[in-house]
């Protein structure tokens, strides 16, 4: 088994988009999901990252679930305006949509739900699910303007999860990561692709992002010339990162995840990471970016 696959984990997100419906191949979501799956698990991804906010994926993902698998299971609280007892309502549904009774991780969705009126209720019940068993870590997910270290630094969780990218690079370069893992935390990356702009075609990039355009050409064309391809760039560049134990990836078809598993089994590219970076922080902020064309 490849060390590097065996540090993918399969983000679920997208299983809630047009449930029921096809899938962007035109074939039925649950086909796609049971596809998805199977191949994740016989490839050895160590993570498997749901949420309550993704809608019925929690469910067609445990209808579906190898038995047994490897999985470390993931899931993200719901938000916090409703107080740490739903929380835990919350938290438990999802333990039974996924036909499971423990849980490797709980994950903070929202790491500002912390510092509301209801986040020390919310830490604390949290650590209360993990001493109980239902769950063996507690974790945060986190923006980049989040202050990650501080986080970190204050609640000291088990699990930081984090946005990284061979575009995005903020946390590696200025070594929040390195720190983060300097204090015991284990770090998980998502958000790799960065919502798939190195993979568009100029004439379909975002208004907002026409400033970064150039950039992003030129990028395209250092992977080209190192012989390699959107898709193995940014894998490889995540793969390569030793201050993070796991990468989320999130796919709509079983087609996407082998071009990924295939990715993963080539040899690392020889790139220039450091020289792949965007400094433009409208490029980076995908909430600013606005329809794509």
């Amino acid at each position: 088994m490849s060390t590097l696959l065996s540090k993918l984990g399969l983000g679920t997100a997208q299983f809630s988009a047009g449930h029921g419906g096809p899938s962007p191949r035109g074939r039925p979501l649950e086909a796609e999901v049971i596809d998805i799956l199977k191949i994740a698990d016989r490839s050895g991804f160590s993570v498997l990252d749901t949420a309550v906010s993704f809608g019925q994926a929690e469910a067609l993902v445990g209808a579906h679930l190898p038995r047994p698998n490897g999985f470390r299971i993931v899931i993200k609280t719901a938000r916090c305006d409703r107080g740490p007892d739903f929380i835990e309502q919350e938290a438990r549904a999802s333990l039974l949509r996924l036909g499971v009774h423990q849980a490797d991780a709980i994950m903070v969705q929202q790491s500002g739900d912390l510092f509301g009126p209801h986040g020390p209720g919310l830490w604390e019940r949290l650590l209360a699910l993990r001493d109980q068993g239902l769950f063996k870590h507690v974790g945060i997910s986190v923006y980049a303007s989040d202050d990650p270290l501080g986080v970190a630094s204050r609640f000291k969780p088990d699990i930081i999860q984090v946005p990284a990218s061979l575009l995005d690079q903020r946390l590696l370069i200025d070594g929040t990561l390195a720190q983060i893992r300097e204090l015991g935390i284990e770090v998980q990356l998502r958000s790799i692709f960065l919502q798939g702009i190195l993979f568009l075609p100029p004439d379909r990039m975002p208004n907002s992002l026409q400033a970064a355009s150039a950039r992003l050409s030129r990028i395209r064309r250092m992977i080209a010339e190192g012989r390699s391809d959107p898709l193995q760039a940014a894998l490889g560049f995540a793969l390569s990162r030793h201050e993070a134990s796991s990468v989320i990836v999130g796919v709509t078809t079983a087609a996407e995840l082998s071009a990924i598993v295939a990715a993963a089994l080539s040899p690392l590219p020889d790139l220039d990471w450091d020289d792949m970076a965007l400094d433009d922080v409208a490029a980076l902020d995908s909430g600013r970016w606005g329809a794509v064309a």
